[in-house]
């Protein structure tokens, strides 16, 4: 049996029930493990690529099973329940009775020994730790460039190279990229990782804004992490990541300066007049101006122009409005540096106080 106020059994519940899926081919793996029998109660998730458990602040009782139970039910009484609720979880042959005040659900259980859990990884592992915010940041920094359910499966994820006393993050769709790196409390041998786009965004979502730290394990095929009361294990994309170091540009000449706010605000008005499929604009470079165009099917147009610091050729390009807003929605800076080559060449974008950070996008065609 376990006895727990509701916050104290909803706070790790939430922390492992974002992988599960309401609907599932294996009816287990819309479980979650629930473990009382050690001294802390213990929540474990997986949707057989991702692993995630997370330890309560509450004492198991000596005669407490493991046992699994559908995890969106509970977690929706739980939500349901007043704050300041007393919920016990009495297991009852093969149900779990969860009681609160003059409140009652019986739940259907399965057997704790049929679920199934990630084997542990075996190999060389590179181990370091970071504070959660910092690892956090340069996820932020990256991760909207993820691929979605492209047919290329090594871009449905992030790429994770430990290099030295370095880490470098990089993310790409094949339209564009963005690279960040910090550096590492120590040097370790070359380490390199694809880890699933799910896996991200649950890592981005899980972490704290602390200078708590974080545990990395990165091996051939696996990455875990621990942080706090959770602990996170992802298999990785098994794949060959394209080699983002052609990517980056190194020679453009054309660079222009400017305020992220003005521009990130004038796109944004370009973008309601751009075709809705193609999501282009133009950016037509001048001397000490840029003016950006969109129009749309019905022959309607938007124009926007800023005073900018250019001084280089007079350039006529195209892009996905999309893909530039993604960048200056999600790296903050004051002030970056656009460099160009030609019409037909990719821009590269890069922040003055984000030192190691680039993006890197193609033109299109308007």
């Amino acid at each position: 049996m376990i006895k727990a106020k509701r916050d104290e059994l909803l706070a790790p519940l939430s922390a492992v029930g974002g992988i599960i899926e309401r609907r599932h081919t294996l009816p287990i793996l819309s479980n979650v493990l629930i473990d009382g029998s050690a001294e802390t109660v213990s929540f474990l998730a997986t949707d057989i690529e991702i692993q995630i458990t997370a330890r309560s602040g509450i004492s198991g009782s000596k005669d407490s099973r493991a046992l699994t139970v559908g995890a969106r039910k509970l977690l929706d009484i739980l939500r349901a329940l007043p704050e300041d609720a007393e919920v016990t979880l009495q297991p009852q042959d093969k149900r779990l009775l969860v009681r609160a005040g003059k409140s009652r659900f019986s739940l259907q259980t399965l057997p704790a020994e049929d679920f199934p859990r990630l084997a542990k990884a075996t190999g060389d592992v590179a181990r370091f730790s970071l504070p959660q915010k910092d690892l956090r940041r340069v996820l932020g920094l990256v991760q909207y460039a993820m691929a979605q359910q492209d047919i290329r499966y090594y871009l449905n994820g992030l790429l994770m190279v430990v290099d030295g006393g370095e880490l470098k993050l990089v993310a790409t769709d094949g339209h564009r990229l963005a690279f960040a790196s910090m550096e590492l409390p120590a040097s370790l041998p070359r380490q390199e990782a694809i880890i699933p786009r799910k896996t991200v965004l649950e890592l981005t979502k899980l972490l704290a804004d602390t200078d708590e730290e974080v545990r990395i394990e990165l091996s051939a095929s696996q990455a875990a992490f621990g942080f706090g009361s959770i602990d996170l294990v992802s298999k990785l994309i098994d794949g060959k990541f394209p080699d983002y170091t052609r990517v980056i540009p190194t020679t453009h000449k054309n660079k222009l300066h400017a305020d992220r706010e003005p521009l990130r605000q004038a796109l944004q008005r370009a973008a309601i007049l751009s075709n809705e499929k193609f999501r282009g604009v133009r950016w037509v470079l001048a001397d000490g101006s840029l003016k950006i165009v969109s129009s749309n099917a019905d022959q309607e147009e938007a124009q926007e122009e800023l005073e900018v610091r250019y001084a280089g050729d007079a350039l006529d390009i195209g892009f996905n409005v999309n893909y530039l807003l993604d960048v200056l929605n999600n790296v903050a800076g004051t002030e970056l540096e656009c460099a160009f080559g030609d019409s037909s060449s990719s821009a590269l974008i890069s922040y003055g106080s984000e030192k190691n950070f680039k993006y890197v996008v193609m033109p299109m065609r308007i």
